[in-house]
């Protein structure tokens, strides 16, 4: 026999015990004297005639909407329990066997508790099924739902992967280098997108436009502005020898395609290998750190306002000569801003002290480094997208 069935037969006998049990009780409290034997039996015979004809005409009115479910149920009960209540008393009579009553008579007294055991135990039972019908497609509708959020989630977890991915194809694969020079660099998105980027192109055999930039804001419609960025610097920086104008030139364009409440934080300079100089226009970004001799100093914040914003911007531009041995580290706030379990920020100073320690390092080491010093500092957990560019002098 089928365990579940008797399972389920037998919790149907725990329950009818129960009821019999609080009809004894209620019986008591009132000052009705019964037979708890008469009871129980009487329990368990209609019990199990209501529960198994209940199962069988389910059917018939689980689906139907409240009141209509009711009523159906009722019209079937009531023309049940008659027939009921024969087999029940017939089956008091085989088994209790009142000695001061003739069946007759047990017909014709006992017919009260048997009609208020059929009403209480056909309502409980149908009570029960409908409330456990109604979890039980609470729980279908919400399962559905769940999976349909997890196919969802998982779809733009899929989705973001490869703008991810796309987003690291547009960066350089390979930094291009010059003679005397060594320019490494590093991306760490704070999500699966950045809004930060960086590019080095090459402008001639021993000349490099080497940028930096932030747009406000993170995730997707960051990161798809600055793929319009970088399209634009790619596009402007080529036909330039002037960083100022690549800067007003990429200003105006971003105006007339970009969101409002939205600009770009952006450096961009030239790199050239035969006057070893450094020409550069700073709009609105971090002011990047010279490290020299032993002494580390902020380049001075020749440039302008953040793109994007006003389309007639001014920028200007300013030059400065690398010598053997410097170190000029361009980043982002996302590295500045870093902070520790204390709520401290890794700040310019940390930048400075450590590459005046580790000037020594190729470009490669050092931002690598200090990169890594930056992720125990903050124990990886970055808020904001960080960017690393280190130009080295050889």
């Amino acid at each position: 026999m089928n365990l579940s069935f008797l399972s389920q037969l037998w919790r149907q006998q725990y329950v009818n015990f129960v009821l019999a049990s609080v009809l004894v009780a209620i019986f008591w409290a009132v000052g009705q004297h019964v037979n708890p034997l008469l009871v129980l039996v009487y329990t368990l015979c209609l019990g199990n005639l209501l529960a198994l004809t209940v199962n069988r005409l389910q059917s018939l009115y689980l689906n139907k909407p409240f009141p209509f479910n009711w009523l159906i149920f009722l019209s079937l009960l009531m023309p049940l329990t008659v027939p009921f209540y024969l087999l029940s008393t017939a089956a008091i009579w085989l088994f209790v066997r009142p000695r001061t009553q003739s069946l007759t008579e047990l017909l014709a007294g006992g017919w009260k508790l048997a009609f208020l055991v059929t009403l209480v135990f056909g309502s409980a039972t149908f009570f029960y099924r409908t409330s456990r019908r109604k979890l039980e497609r609470r729980n279908l509708e919400l399962q559905h739902s769940v999976d349909q959020g997890n196919a969802q989630l998982q779809s733009q977890n899929q989705e973001l992967q490869r703008a991810r991915e796309i987003q690291q194809s547009l960066l350089p694969r390979e930094i291009p280098q010059i003679p005397s020079f060594a320019v490494a660099g590093a991306w760490q998105p704070a999500s699966s997108v950045s809004g930060d980027y960086y590019d080095v192109l090459r402008l001639g055999d021993r000349r490099l436009g080497i940028c930096i930039a932030d747009v406000v804001g993170k995730g997707v419609s960051a990161a798809l502005l600055m793929a319009n960025v970088q399209a634009a610097v790619r596009a402007l920086a080529v036909d330039s020898d002037s960083p100022a104008g690549v800067c007003t030139r990429v200003n105006r364009l971003l105006h007339e395609n970009i969101a409002a409440g939205k600009f770009v934080t952006f450096f961009y300079g030239i790199l050239d290998g035969d006057k070893r100089t450094f020409q550069y226009c700073n709009a609105g970004h971090n002011c990047p750190i010279l490290v020299s001799a032993n002494s580390a100093s902020v380049l001075d914040k020749a440039g302008g306002m953040v793109l994007g914003i006003f389309p007639d911007a001014r920028y200007e531009e300013s030059t400065i000569e690398l010598q053997r041995g410097d170190r000029l580290l361009l980043f982002t706030d996302g590295i500045t801003e870093a902070a520790n379990a204390s709520g401290q920020e890794f700040e310019d100073a940390r930048i400075a002290a450590f590459a005046e320690a580790n000037m020594s390092l190729s470009a490669n080491d050092l931002t690598s480094q200090l990169m890594a010093k930056v992720a125990v500092f903050c124990d990886a957990h970055f808020h904001d997208d960080a960017t690393l560019l280190v130009i080295a002098a050889n």
